[in-house]
């Protein structure tokens, strides 16, 4: 759950935003409730179907292998912001950890080569076994952050906060409905990654992995409490911007490790860096794996007919691992940007999959061809964006700007063009949740 974005973005926001940091907090907490109903469907459809990508269920119930295809390539696209986020995390790691030893190429460089060599070696098995490893450490670093620092300079968190709000008296307050991250943003921010949050492929895998609906039900109304950690890294955001001021743009990203590198021994440092890398080095490689997943099961094996043995499927995953984190190593060298700027685009492409899942499972009527155009606009529409340096779109998040445009062309498609005849139904997964 905790990556790179939980350890650093998250302060990193606190510190450079301040009352817009707090959308955070709010949509993972949606999508847990989102994931309640949505989830225990698509995992009885994927149990009874042997589904095995996300992909594979775009593929299946529109009975459309190119769509299959579709949703591979964009899936593939979208995750690299998410890995060079992890690459990112684990360059600001290195760099203060070696106490300017690196600079930031050499940092990144060294990154790169930790992501592959961690994917190589530990494998998805490896990764499962390393990721709550990781997540005790990093409850452990956040919560030294967070509880330590403001206690240790300023005498508790409320005197933090109180010291901020002394100091910039807006800085807990969201300004105006139209300004760029104002209260529409807001909302629509935390919609856009609520819709999105179980949309990534690591995340549809992890889903078709429960044991069975109910289990995802559970999931759903405990994990909302794993949120709570983000009040700490907030506290070690509000903490560094009352210690390091002045801090702009990515240099944020690094905040609260300077705090530690500054106040702090080394061993100290060293313990806190070394809990960053795992939340940055776990993720990538689930990422990473789930990228290379996708292209070399929906692309290269169902569509193109190659790497269809077991070895052949290994040796393509393990290519496209590099070429993913080679993508994410060049978006890094070539954009430079916060980290919470870089999931934001991640999530602006990925949610584009949401109509598609939602009425594969509720409406018959939705064709392959509605379903496709949908993303190929809602996809188009971020990218202008992006080009043009649109975060927003009369105040309202440019992602869920495209979204709406994407369910609008799906659904007006859909009304145009036949259904194929799929092998599940919508009703399939309603049916069978939970059994």
């Amino acid at each position: 759950i905790y990556t790179s974005f939980t350890f650093l973005g998250s302060a990193c926001w606190a510190y450079g935003k301040g009352a817009p940091a707090f959308y955070i907090l709010c949509y993972g907490t949606v999508a847990y409730a989102i994931s309640y109903f949505l989830l225990p469907p698509i995992w009885a459809i994927a149990k009874r179907h042997n589904l095995l990508t996300g992909p594979d269920f775009f593929a299946q119930r529109y009975a459309s292998r190119a769509l299959g295809v579709l949703t591979a390539l964009v899936g593939f696209i979208f995750l690299i912001p998410y890995v060079t986020l992890q690459l990112t995390g684990l360059q600001i790691l290195l760099t203060i950890a070696g106490y300017g030893t690196f600079d930031a190429r050499a940092a990144v460089f060294a990154a790169f080569s930790l992501i592959a060599l961690f994917v190589f070696s530990v494998g998805l098995r490896g990764t499962a076994w390393a990721a709550i490893v990781k997540d005790t450490l990093v409850v452990l670093a956040v919560g030294f952050a967070g509880i330590v620092l403001p206690v240790h300079f300023f005498g508790s968190p409320a005197h933090v906060i109180a010291r901020v709000l002394a100091a910039k008296p807006g800085w807990m307050t969201l300004a105006g409905a139209s300004s760029s991250n104002g209260t529409t943003w807001f909302v629509s921010t935390v919609i856009l990654s609520a819709l999105g949050f179980y949309m990534w492929p690591q995340s549809m895998a992890a889903v078709y992995s429960a044991r069975d609906g109910d289990t995802l039900r559970r999931n759903a109304i405990f994990l909302p409490l794993y949120q709570l950690v983000l009040l700490l890294a907030y506290f070690a955001g509000f903490t560094a911007l009352l210690l390091v001021p002045g801090l702009t743009g990515s240099a944020a990203d690094r905040s609260f490790m300077i705090v530690v590198q500054r106040f702090y021994p080394p061993w100290v440092l060293g313990f806190v860096a070394g809990a960053g890398c795992l939340a940055a080095l776990v993720p990538a490689a689930s990422q990473t794996l789930a990228a290379a997943s996708i292209i070399s099961k929906n692309v290269l094996g169902d569509w193109l007919g190659v790497a269809l043995s077991d070895r052949g499927r290994v040796n393509a995953t393990r290519a496209l691992v590099l070429v993913i984190a080679l993508a994410a190593l060049i978006l890094w060298l070539n954009a430079q940007t916060t980290l919470v700027d870089l999931l934001l685009v991640g999530y602006s492409g990925i949610a584009q999959f949401f109509p598609g899942v939602v009425m594969g499972l509720v409406w018959p009527r939705a064709s392959a061809w509605g379903v496709g155009a949908g993303i190929v606009v809602g996809v188009a529409v971020v990218a202008l964006a992006a080009l043009h340096g649109l975060s927003t779109i009369a105040g309202i998040n440019s992602g869920l700007v495209a979204l709406c445009a994407n369910t609008a062309v799906c659904v007006t498609v859909s009304l145009l063009t036949p259904a194929r005849p799929a092998a599940l139904t919508p009703g399939d997964g309603a049916a069978h949740a939970g059994r």
